[in-house]
């Protein structure tokens, strides 16, 4: 890029920056629901004035060197923002596009440019801003991927609840696929619940557990495993028909593990280990 051009644009900050806000704001896709226009000028000013500032750099055209490191953390911050306020790929791509038009038409606008430098100057912004582009959207993935990742751990930790159903009894009814991801999920609330409350019993219900597989049953092996090293005996319950025949024909060796069909009768069994009675007492009138 020209020095000169560099210092046009750099001239006409003011206009550049009111006909990029105002095909913001006049866009469609705009999300004032994720972010205020007074938010967008905020960063739309602070994003161009970088930009700015590195076109007037000696090796302006690569957006590797230095003249741009202020500038790239300015945008790695933004496509990540936007990543977890819930942009959407091609909103979070348009934001450096839409700016790449307008610096297009503001060159268009210098009367020292003839045809030819005009030419090569554009080519000159497009590929830069192509590049910022490329950036964003290299930026903006790592930043969708570390929400999933932690939508990824909360709904793990969820949906598998580590419950004190007694004393020194818990359970820890698991629902859905049972991967090696989230067995150790799993294996960690349990073992830190056992060491917190002491219990000697705990639980496992794998009533919503949708298919049992060799896989799975390692799983739950490796938890009742560890779960003995803690001193506490572990009781697989939720065993239904169907669990019961592809375990069989898995030939897969529980024979070590306690096994119920139901909570209640995993419940009745714990109570049964721990010599604790229940009985039931005389009703009550509750007025109902």
């Amino acid at each position: 890029m020209n020095k000169d051009t560099a210092t046009y644009l750099k001239g006409k900050r003011k206009q550049i920056l009111e006909k990029w806000m105002d095909n913001q704001v006049k866009d469609a896709a705009l999300r004032d629901d994720l972010m205020s226009v007074a938010e967008l000028q905020q960063q739309s000013e602070e994003f161009l004035t970088a930009l700015l500032n590195a076109f007037g750099t000696p090796e302006a055209e690569n957006t590797d060197s230095a003249g741009y490191e202020t500038l790239i953390d300015i945008l790695n911050e933004i496509s990540i923002s936007r990543a977890r306020q819930g942009f959407s790929p091609r909103e979070t791509n348009m934001y450096i596009l839409s700016l790449k038009q307008v610096l297009g038409q503001q060159l268009e606008q210098n009367p020292a440019l003839d045809p030819s430098k005009l030419s090569r100057e554009i080519l000159s912004i497009n590929n830069i801003m192509d590049s910022l582009g490329m950036t964003t959207m290299e930026t903006y993935i790592k930043g969708r991927e570390e929400v999933i990742l932690r939508q990824s751990n909360e709904m793990s930790e969820i949906s598998t609840p580590v419950i004190r159903v007694w004393d020194g009894i818990l359970a820890l009814p698991i629902i859905g696929t049972l991967d090696s991801a989230r067995t150790q999920v799993v294996m960690e609330a349990l073992l830190e619940e056992i060491v917190a409350t002491s219990s000697r019993i705990a639980i496992l219900d794998i009533s919503g557990v949708p298919t049992v597989d060799s896989l799975v049953a390692q799983h739950l092996i490796k938890t009742v495993s560890a779960a003995r090293l803690m001193g506490a005996e572990c009781i697989i319950s939720g065993i239904r028909a169907e669990i019961a025949q592809t375990i069989v024909h898995l030939g897969i060796d529980l024979t070590n593990i306690y096994t119920k069909a139901s909570l209640a009768s995993a419940l009745k069994m714990a109570f049964s280990m721990l010599n604790i009675q229940v009985t039931r007492g005389a009703k009550q009138n509750l007025g109902f």
